[in-house]
């Protein structure tokens, strides 16, 4: 693995939290673990629960080369508002289902209500998108189970040199 110190953004879809009347605790738990983790935070935003413009945030940052991870926060539910997976499979140039599915998984182990959560994880250009929960618990509970393999699949997806079958005889 490089010492590459990967970008993130992070976007909360929160209609409340939007308007001010909502203290968005997600997105700055979010910020704070991947800090603490090593990670760069770029830029943090809030949007409404709003399908257009959350694709747009999640395009504008793909296309800008300076994020190589969004993270989002809220809008994965199945609320009428929520369409958080909507934008981002909006913006996908692949799909990355086995981290959406391993994080249902282990979340399962401590709440059934996670079979509810509608996340999904796509690459848009050079940037891995992956969809978390909306509340800082399940985010917790989240990243400390992604933060086990993240950094590889970042180094994949930014072109590091990197093994993947390293050992089992694959080239």
């Amino acid at each position: 693995m490089s010492n590459k110190r990967y970008r993130v953004a992070v976007l909360t879809a929160s209609d409340r939290g939007a308007a001010g009347v909502y203290e968005d605790l997600s997105g700055p738990c979010i910020c704070g673990i991947m800090a603490q983790a090593g990670y760069e935070i770029v830029e943090q935003k809030i949007c409404s629960d709003e399908r257009e413009m959350l694709q747009n945030q999640l395009l504008a940052w793909s296309e800008s080369g300076a994020v190589d991870l969004i993270l989002t926060t809220g809008g994965t539910g199945l609320s009428p508002r929520d369409c958080m997976p909507e934008a981002t499979l909006a913006v996908a140039d692949r799909l990355v289902p086995g981290i959406a599915e391993a994080l249902r998984s282990h979340s399962m182990r401590i709440t059934p209500r996670a079979m509810l959560s509608r996340a999904v994880s796509v690459v848009c250009g050079q940037t891995l998108i992956i969809n978390l929960p909306g509340s800082p618990k399940a985010v917790r509970e989240q990243l400390e189970f992604l933060l086990l393999t993240l950094p590889h699949g970042l180094e994949v997806l930014c072109g590091g040199e990197v093994t993947c079958a390293a050992g089992e005889g694959v080239r």
